[in-house]
């Protein structure tokens, strides 16, 4: 692929979001159907772990880096389904995994970026948000749960604090998973459907559904006004679950190969070592 991906689904800084122009069901950076993408999805799958090995071994050695892969989306848009993907290509053992429901009154009583630091990944980590910060810029404003000049400071606080990680190493892969309206009404069906899926529903799905136009007005706000150099957002078009799980993994190998983690050197003597060895 000629052109990366990331360079097809940035939002650019300083510029429009415009989601009633992105046709969810389009795949961009990709030409094929199903099967093709599971092709390159398991060829991707061990270039991801031998990378994210490196990461981790680079750490070991003083290096900062860490991978954090945001994920926002309306209900259904898989959010949950997208970190099981991505945790099948890499080794649970290195990732930090936090989804973020409705604050707890300890959350409450601190600034709103306090919970998502505690959850941050450490160095050689990658780490995986179902929902994040953002949601004290969507749901919140969204639900007037605080006033607008309160919400709307946020917008620069999060700029600022994410201009401050990736110049401490983290390196942020914002990912806002597109469906479509009529799409998210097919998945809350099929989930009445089945009974083994009726844990999935709640009636608030349907009271959040009727908000869907405030909804997407809080999310253009929130790409356009926090797609910045050091942390742009990504759109991912989610229509096909297929398309989804290759987008979000190509953006992660991109990210990785950018970063170009490479294993420590030894701090022994190779040989001297090996001699011990054969002599006992």
């Amino acid at each position: 692929m000629a052109t990366e991906l990331r360079d097809l689904l940035r939002v650019t800084p300083g510029g429009k979001a415009e989601l009633a122009g992105r046709d969810p069901d389009d795949t961009p950076g990709f030409k094929g159907k199903k099967a093709k993408a599971r092709t390159e999805l398991d060829a991707m799958a061990p270039v991801l772990a031998d990378l994210q090995e490196r990461l981790f071994a680079a750490s070991t050695g003083g290096d900062r880096h860490r991978v954090l892969l945001v994920l926002q989306g309306m209900d259904t848009a898989g959010k949950g389904g997208t970190v099981k993907h991505v945790i099948g290509h890499l080794n649970p053992a290195g990732c930090r995994i936090r989804a973020f429901k409705t604050p707890t009154p300890q959350e409450l009583g601190h600034h709103f970026l306090w919970r998502i630091s505690n959850g941050l990944p450490g160095a050689g980590e990658v780490g995986i948000f179902d929902r994040s910060h953002y949601e004290d810029v969507l749901a919140v404003r969204v639900h007037h749960l605080v006033d607008k000049e309160v919400w709307s400071r946020r917008y620069a606080e999060i700029n600022a604090w994410e201009e401050a990680l990736t110049r401490d190493g983290l390196v942020l892969v914002k990912v806002f998973l597109h469906i479509g309206r009529d799409e998210q009404r097919d998945r809350l069906l099929r989930r009445l459907d089945r009974t083994d899926k009726h844990w999935k529903f709640s009636r608030n799905d349907i009271t959040e559904r009727a908000l869907w136009p405030h909804y997407r007005k809080a999310y253009e706000a929130a790409l356009e006004r926090c797609s910045t150099r050091a942390a742009p957002w990504y759109v991912v078009p989610a229509n096909h679950r297929w398309y989804r799980n290759w987008a979000v993994s190509r953006l992660l190998l991109e990210h990785l190969r950018e970063i170009d983690p490479r294993f420590p050197p030894g701090d022994f003597d190779v040989e001297e070592a090996r001699r011990r060895l054969l002599a006992e």
